[in-house]
């Protein structure tokens, strides 16, 4: 365990070690650690879940951080087709090419590129597009696909090496991969290296006031090292000359926020919206100690409410499974000690994932056509920030009498009237 797991003891981002020690949730296995029926060892591995906040740039941080080859050299997470993620890369062009005035021909860098949807928009507007993304199996997809992907980690290395070969990028995008980051500052190194004097670097991350409000505690876990505020993207970015310009935020994975950095001598003012969120953090009490102590307190409250809510509901003889198969919902089962006694299944729609076992609880992962063969009473929504998108699709599903549990941020039952919940 000691070659794959290390304790944090200096926080990444200003190298204090001046913690607050917030909550844990445990040991539990990886959360995209899915099993092989045929393949299911006695015991799986199991690492802590520890939240800690750094007092000096108020970075929240789980402690303990897995080697990211064992993340993510073959990763199971594939870009969701959903409407709603469409519509959001779709936004994504256009917020960047507002603070970059993209032109055909421009090179556009993304780190963490996945199976290269968001590069093949910007792609078919005329730029010129490489992506860098550590999992192979993903970067075949997206090469398959036309879109240019290195298998590799972004840092330095790589990021001197695409300005040699393909020149300077007037943007450099790292879409919901950033928290995923352990060495932040070697990943900031490449982007510096490759950004061109008016480029801009762009970062959306989970946002950590969304975080908080809404009590996504199962968006904690292995690979997602750090939760951000723009507070503490603001310091680190200006310790590699770079400053914050611009923010959008975005609905998407729960609540996300968008940064636009560009470097420091390009004169560029930032906009009001960056002191705005600023100020809303401080409002909020980002900068002090109280609200991830109460964070950790609501977390552990809902756990147990939704762990009685299903353990009831399976007591009953009610049929209970999960809707999606994400990491937050592996994470929430785990969290909550829910298993294939409570659940008998979860339906998903990513092919890899089919025929597996869901690390630590070993729940059976159905495809959507399985699982209508099988229609439970009851569908605990793990893929919860789909909600209203999942709610419409299933239409005929309650108004069968089928009933969704959300979970998040606090456990409420939807029955055929979506706006309707009952106890």
């Amino acid at each position: 365990m000691q070659d794959i797991v290390r304790r944090l003891d200096t926080c990444r981002v200003c190298g204090g070690d001046d913690w607050l020690e917030v909550t844990s949730f445990g040991s539990v296995p990886l959360a995209n650690g899915f099993l092989d029926p045929a393949d299911v060892p006695a015991h799986e591995p199991a690492y802590p879940v520890d939240v800690i906040v750094c007092r000096g740039c108020r970075l929240m941080a789980i402690r303990h951080v897995i080697r990211p080859d064992v993340l993510f050299r073959h990763y199971v997470y594939v870009t969701s087709e959903s409407d709603q993620m469409i519509g959001h890369m779709r936004r994504i062009v256009g917020w960047c090419d507002r603070r970059a005035g993209l032109a055909p021909g421009d090179l556009v860098v993304e780190l963490g590129s996945n199976v290269g949807l968001q590069l093949a928009l910007f792609q078919e507007r005329g730029q010129r597009v490489v992506g860098v993304d550590p999992a192979e199996n993903l970067a075949e997809i997206a090469n398959a696909r036309g879109v240019r992907t290195l298998p590799e980690f972004f840092g330095g290395d790589q990021g001197r090496r695409v300005a040699a070969e393909l020149g300077q990028a007037k943007l450099v995008l790292g879409r919901q991969c950033f928290a995923h980051i352990d060495d932040v500052h070697n990943v900031l190194d490449g982007a510096t290296a490759v950004l061109a004097p008016d480029g801009v670097l762009a970062i959306e991350v989970p946002y950590l006031v969304d975080l908080l409000q809404e009590n996504q505690f199962d968006t904690i876990y292995h690979e997602h090292l750090s939760y951000y505020s723009v507070h503490t993207l603001g310091r680190l970015f200006e310790s590699h000359g770079l400053r914050l310009v611009d923010v959008e935020r975005a609905a998407v994975h729960g609540g996300s926020v968008v940064v636009f950095a560009a470097r420091a001598e390009a004169g560029r003012e930032p906009a009001p919206a960056v002191a705005q969120l600023h100020s809303l953090e401080r409002q909020l009490g980002l900068l002090d100690d109280e609200v991830y102590l109460d964070f950790g307190a609501r977390a552990h409250d809902v756990i147990a409410q939704v762990r009685d809510l299903v353990r009831g509901l399976a007591a009953d003889g009610k049929v209970v499974a999960g809707y999606g198969a994400p990491s937050k919902g592996t994470t929430l089962l785990q969290f909550c000690g829910l298993g294939p006694a409570e659940l008998r299944f979860c339906s998903d729609t990513t092919s890899l994932k089919h025929g597996k076992l869901l690390p630590g609880t070993r729940i059976p992962v159905r495809s959507p056509e399985q699982a209508r063969a099988e229609e439970p009473d009851y569908y605990l929504l793990l893929a919860w920030n789909y909600a209203a998108e999942i709610l419409s699709k299933e239409e005929d599903f309650l108004r069968r009498g089928g009933r969704f549990i959300i979970p998040i941020p606090q456990p409420r039952v939807v029955a055929a009237r979506p706006a309707a919940a009952v106890a």
